[in-house]
């Protein structure tokens, strides 16, 4: 750590893809920057690619985040891509939850209606309240935050125990989803990974009236006691940012049943994971595909 009380990350994300047959042309789009925030700093950043692109440009995607954009216009049986980060991350300033707004009041201020004359901050919200891809808004996913959205409890004690209770109901389970697994078959059996518990409570908030973001990143993972941290053994992360007016969005990760801080590392935003994935785009030939993810988090 260092004077300023903030903690610096070497980030290293391998992504490989091996194909059957040679890929004439692909274009993809990598969300693999980390965001600069009043938190978190980008002291070196650099994408490794191989085979060299023929095109690569930078932009900003309509959340803000840092976007590359690359074409590889010759024929390839094999793609990798090495994204090297060091962050440094820094102390958030932590609300307490007994003194935010009661619930219901956010709701009411989200919610459309005659005369309605909403604040910037506001506005910039309400994009985050309905449905998306991955996130639904359901009734019964209302009743599941009820007993959490008790009246006229402050929002985000209200948040911290629908996260404990999704945290303590849910089991961590990489085998029992992928990316594509519906955030309704998740409720059903219990089981998966991070972006599920994130879409589970982005779900929930968001079918209580509540503006609520999928954050994507990485989080420092700790080994066993006396055993040897392992390089490459930690994933990509996915925590929930819920809005607080007066205090903004406040990051909420039920998986872990924290709020984050000095060990969460933000890529982006956006309404669901596919807003975010870390790689996406099309290709012309390829056959069969193996793709292969490793990220590494070290300490500085």
């Amino acid at each position: 750590m260092s004077q300023n009380g903030a903690r610096h990350y070497r980030v290293e994300h391998y992504t490989a893809y091996r194909y059957s047959e040679p890929v004439m042309l692909s274009h993809q789009q990598l969300h693999l920057t980390p965001r600069a925030l009043d938190y978190q700093s980008i002291q070196e950043h650099e994408v490794v690619i191989k085979p060299a692109p023929t095109q690569q440009r930078k932009r900003t995607d309509a959340f803000g985040n840092p976007v590359t954009e690359i074409a590889i216009e010759a024929a390839h049986t094999a793609l990798d891509i090495i994204a090297k980060s060091t962050v440094a991350v820094m102390e958030r300033r932590v609300s307490d939850p007994a003194k935010t707004p009661a619930w219901e009041s956010v709701r009411d201020a989200l919610a459309y209606h005659a005369a309605w004359h909403p604040y910037p901050a506001i506005i910039d919200a309400t994009q985050f309240l309905f449905e998306s891809t991955y996130a639904r808004v359901k009734r019964s996913l209302r009743a599941y935050a009820g007993d959490c959205f008790t009246p006229d409890r402050p929002i985000l004690a209200a948040a911290t125990v629908l996260m404990a209770k999704i945290h303590g109901e849910f089991k961590f389970d990489a085998a029992a989803t992928n990316v594509t697994t519906p955030v309704m078959k998740f409720f059903e059996q219990k089981r998966g990974v991070c972006q599920d518990f994130t879409h589970l409570m982005i779900s929930c908030l968001r079918s209580t009236g509540l503006a609520a973001r999928y954050m994507s990143g990485y989080l420092l993972t700790r080994p066993a006691p006396g055993k040897p941290r392992r390089v490459g053994a930690d994933v990509s992360h996915a925590w929930v940012a819920l809005f607080v007016p007066g205090d903004g969005w406040i990051d909420l990760d039920p998986t872990n049943n924290v709020m984050p801080s000095l060990e969460h590392i933000t890529l982006g935003w956006g309404r669901d994971f596919s807003d975010v994935t870390p790689l996406r785009g099309v290709i012309n030939g390829g056959g069969e595909q193996t793709l292969e993810v490793k990220v590494s988090v070290e300490p500085v």
